[in-house]
């Protein structure tokens, strides 16, 4: 039931705001007790997992191997609970900020905001790719309305940018590893140790985790990081979403996951050519942190930092 309620209280609250809309100061409390409420329920989940426990959720059941599932493991515990906390923290900000700067749409802001945290939640418990790459999708389309938002012309070429990277990313070469993955696993549930453990050549694995690196745009490898600088055009609060607290975070987490869940640590790295990934994330480290260092405008500048922080996480 906890499971569930992570992904649904900010998709209710969503639907709450659109319906307050007419009254700010509702809606606003709409979206900060949607926040708090979320918080407290993946705080209620965490005794549990801390202690061993795997809460899980089965949806549906589409096809043999191909499932709409949840389980909740450490590493997306601590991605729900990060995630959730810094929602109370912008959407403090996000008020201050939309209301002083009579900010135009600030009802539809709110309602995506909050179906983007539901996506998070989403991504944060997926007990498989197909459930992952459900979220990570609906993730991208709730957070372009939001990059977009300014609806000027600098806006409308960043969101451009923003979809044709992430959704194109997405489809040509997340889609096809999953839909490998399938073929050669007969399954996609994350599994200890690499569900692709003993079925995959070393080639299959190397093509897999240049497939999955690259097609989970999200994490922003160069050179498909483009999108996080052009979408620095957006309100602050949107910005402080795509660093901070659900998009970018997303991307690593999605890119954590596939390595040790689908491909395998161990059989990686006892495949040649297995960590060409290292030295992509290496580059993309100190490339990101010249150009930020160049950069006049602050956001470009914690755009290209934020690029150099993921590949951080993604280099360990």
């Amino acid at each position: 039931m906890l499971v569930a309620a992570a992904m649904l209280i900010p998709a209710a609250g969503a639907c709450l705001i659109a319906l307050s809309g007419r009254w700010p100061n509702l809606r606003e409390t709409v979206t900060l007790t949607t926040a708090v409420l979320l918080f407290a329920d993946i705080i209620w989940l965490t005794p549990d997992v801390l202690a061993g426990g795997r809460p899980a959720l089965d949806v549906l059941q589409i096809v043999p191997g191909l499932a709409l599932a949840f389980e909740v493991e450490p590493l997306g515990m601590m991605f729900a609970l990060i995630a959730s906390f810094l929602w109370i923290v912008n959407s403090t900000y996000s008020i201050g900020y939309m209301r002083g700067n009579s900010e135009p749409r600030q009802t539809p802001f709110y309602v995506c905001f909050a179906v983007a945290l539901s996506a998070t939640m989403g991504i944060a418990f997926a007990g498989n790719l197909f459930t992952l790459f459900l979220f990570y999708e609906v993730l991208t389309l709730s957070t372009y309305p939001l990059v977009v938002h300014k609806a000027d012309s600098d806006a409308r070429t960043a969101g451009r940018v923003y979809l044709l990277l992430l959704l194109g990313s997405s489809i040509v070469l997340f889609l096809p590893g999953i839909l490998w993955t399938l073929a050669i696993a007969g399954t996609l549930d994350f599994t200890a140790g690499g569900v692709l453990t003993g079925k995959a050549s070393p080639l299959q694995q190397v093509l897999l985790l240049g497939l999955f690196g690259y097609g989970i745009g999200k994490a922003a490898l160069m050179p498909l990081h483009r999108w996080l600088p052009a979408a620095m055009v957006a309100p602050t609060p949107v910005s402080a979403l795509l660093h901070a607290v659900a998009v970018v975070k997303a991307g690593v987490f999605s890119v954590v996951k596939i390595v040790v869940y689908i491909l395998g640590v161990d059989t990686l790295a006892g495949t040649a050519g297995g960590d060409w990934l290292l030295y992509i994330a290496g580059a993309t480290v100190i490339i990101a942190s010249l150009i930020a260092l160049q950069q006049d405008n602050l956001k470009r500048r914690l755009a290209y930092s934020t690029i150099s922080q993921l590949s951080y996480v993604v280099l360990a």
